[in-house]
């Protein structure tokens, strides 16, 4: 029944941060089809501080037990790529 119960929270908590890691992208995906700047001061703020929000959010996920810090990395390491996609999409307009 523990078992069941860390199986069970692990889950909720990898779901909760994939969530969050959704909607970071949605906000970059938005900025690719308008292909608005993205050295905008207001869009890197929003960006930079969700950014940060979610890495602390799998930090905490991870000391906690909750997540494996490969699968916290993994999350970071995606968004970091759409961000570099964006940034390419930009350049080359």
């Amino acid at each position: 029944m523990v078992s069941e119960t860390v199986v069970d929270h692990r889950e909720k908590a990898l779901g909760l941060l994939k969530r969050d890691a959704d909607k970071i992208l949605k906000l970059i995906h938005v900025q690719m089809d308008n292909l608005t700047m993205p050295q905008c001061p207001l869009y890197e703020e929003v960006l930079d501080t969700q950014m940060f929000g979610l890495s602390r959010e799998i930090d905490f996920a991870v000391r906690l037990g909750l997540i494996e810090e490969h699968e916290g990395k993994e999350l970071l390491y995606t968004l970091e790529c759409e961000l570099s996609a964006l940034h390419d999409a930009f350049t080359k307009k």
